[in-house]
C-alpha cells in the first residue's frame, strides 16, 4: 500500500515521456538527449509503465554506463531509477537516486519540495529512520504543508525509541489538528499513548486516553481509563460506586461479578432503588439471571434484596425528606436526592440535592456536587452537568471522575 502510494505520486511528479519537450518536468529545460543514453531510458520508461521494474533498472544501469553525461542526462536517469526501484521494493536505492536528483539541481524549487517528502517516506519504508526525520523536517522548512511526513517524524522516533521527542512531536500535531477543527487520527492518539508507556508516564498515558474516548469512544478504551483513574494513589474508595455509575453509563460492565458488585455497593450506600435499577439493567443486558449453581442461587438471594429494600426504601422516602429537612447539615438531603435519582425521579432529586449543598455541613462537598452533576443528568439537562462537573475540585477522585463524565456527554474536559 505504501508502495503504491509513492509510486503514483512519483509518476504525477517525475513521469517523463522522452523524446517529447513538453513532457519534460517544467523547471527541467529540454536538452538533447544522446542516442546512446536516449534509447535505454525509453525502454526503462516502457518496463516501468508495465510494472516490469527489474528489467527498468536494467536499461537504466545501461544507461548510467555512458561515459560523458550531462547533468540532464544524469538528473533523467536519477528519476527513472529512483520510480523503478521504489516500485521494485528497493527503498534504499530509490531514497539514493532521488538525492542524486535533488543534488543535481535541475528541478524547480516546487519539484524539489515534492521529491524531499518522497525521500522522507522512501528512508522511512527502508527503516532508515534518522534519513527519514531529516528529510521530513527539511521538506517543512522548506515550505511544505502535506501531513504525511509529519507522520513519519513521531513513528520513526519512536521506532528509534526516542520516547521523549516522539511524544513532542505527536503532542504537536495532535495541538495542531486540534487547533485546525481536524479530527485527530485514532492512530495517532494510541501511538502516543504507547509512548507515554514505554516512557513510564502514568499521567502521559492517562491524558492520552481521556483523548481517545473524547474523539474515538470504546468500551475498551473507557475501561482503561476508568481502571487507571480508580486505581492511582489517592484515590478514595467511597467513590467506587461513582467509578461504577460511569463504567455503566460506557459500556464498560460486561460480567455478572462486576454487577453484582456495584448492586452491593448501592444497597451499602443505603440506595436499593439504584441497587434495583442496576440489576433490571444487568438483566436486560442478559449478563444476569444467566448463572447455574452457587453464583444463581446468589444473584437470586441478591435479586430478593434489593427489591424488597427498595420497597421500603421508597414508602419510607418522605419521612426521611422531612427528616433531612430538619437536619442541621445538608447530608441527609443529599442522601434522600440520590434515592429518588435511583427510582427514576430526578426533578426530585435535584432539587433536594441542591438544598443539601446550601444547608452546607457537608463531609465531602465536592461528592455532592458530583452527585448533583448526576442528576442533572438523569434529568436531560445535559449542559447544565457540564457547568456543575466542571465546578468539582479536590485531589481525591471526585474531579477526576467528573472530568471523566464531561468527556463521557460528549463535551470537552
Amino acid at each position: 500500500m505504501i508502495r503504491s502510494r509513492i509510486l503514483s505520486s512519483l509518476f504525477l511528479w517525475g513521469g517523463l515521456c522522452l523524446g517529447a519537450a513538453n513532457a519534460v518536468p517544467a523547471a527541467m529545460a529540454a536538452e538533447p538527449i544522446r542516442p546512446e543514453i536516449g534509447k535505454p531510458l525509453q525502454a526503462a520508461q516502457d518496463f516501468i509503465r508495465q510494472k516490469n521494474y527489474q528489467e527498468a533498472l536494467a536499461k537504466l544501469r545501461e544507461a548510467d554506463a555512458v561515459p560523458g553525461k550531462t547533468a540532464y542526462e544524469a538528473s533523467l536517469i536519477d528519476q527513472l531509477r529512483g520510480s523503478a526501484a521504489a516500485g521494485a521494493g528497493d527503498p534504499a536505492t530509490a531514497v539514493r537516486s532521488f538525492e542524486s536528483l535533488l543534488a543535481g539541481g535541475q528541478l524547480a524549487p516546487a519539484e524539489q519540495l515534492r521529491f524531499t517528502g518522497v525521500i522522507a517516506q522512501l528512508a522511512y519504508q527502508a527503516k532508515d529512520y534518522p534519513k527519514a526525520i531529516t528529510w521530513a523536517t527539511r521538506y517543512y522548512k522548506d515550505g511544505g504543508t502535506d501531513g504525511q511526513p509529519r507522520k513519519l517524524i513521531a513513528q520513526a522516533y519512536y521506532l528509534q525509541n526516542d520516547f521523549a521527542n516522539a511524544a513532542k512531536e505527536l503532542q504537536e500535531q495532535i495541538r495542531a489538528e486540534e487547533r485546525a477543527g481536524q479530527t485527530v487520527p485514532e492512530e495517532q492518539v494510541l501511538l502516543l499513548a504507547n509512548v507515554q508507556l514505554k516512557q513510564n508516564d502514568g499521567a502521559g498515558y492517562a491524558a492520552a486516553l481521556e483523548k481517545l474516548v473524547a474523539i474515538h469512544p470504546t468500551p475498551d478504551y473507557w475501561a482503561d481509563l476508568i481502571g487507571r483513574t480508580t486505581t492511582r494513589s489517592g484515590f478514595a474508595d467511597r467513590l467506587q460506586l461513582d467509578a461504577g455509575r460511569l463504567a455503566l453509563a460506557t459500556g464498560t460492565i460486561r460480567t455478572p461479578e462486576r454487577y453484582v458488585e456495584l448492586i452491593e455497593l448501592a444497597l451499602q450506600a443505603g440506595l436499593p432503588g439504584e441497587a434495583d435499577a442496576i440489576l433490571r439493567k444487568g438483566t436486560a443486558a442478559g449478563i444476569l439471571g444467566t448463572a447455574t449453581g452457587p453464583e444463581a442461587d446468589r444473584q437470586k438471594r441478591l435479586r430478593a434484596l434489593a427489591v424488597k429494600s427498595a420497597e421500603a426504601d421508597r414508602a419510607a422516602l418522605p419521612s426521611s425528606e422531612k427528616e433531612a429537612a430538619a437536619a442541621r447539615d445538608g447530608t441527609g438531603l443529599v442522601n434522600t436526592g440520590l434515592a429518588y435519582i435511583g427510582y427514576g425521579q430526578a426533578d426530585k432529586g435535584i432539587a433536594l440535592i441542591e438544598q443539601g449543598i446550601g444547608k452546607g455541613g457537608l463531609k465531602h462537598p465536592e461528592d455532592a456536587k458530583l452527585h448533583l452533576g448526576l442528576a442533572y443528568l438523569a434529568a436531560g439537562l445535559k449542559d447544565k452537568a457540564v457547568q456543575t462537573f466542571r465546578k468539582v475540585e479536590g485531589t481525591d477522585g471526585a474531579a477526576d471522575l467528573a472530568r471523566l463524565w464531561i468527556l463521557q456527554t460528549g463535551h470537552s474536559s
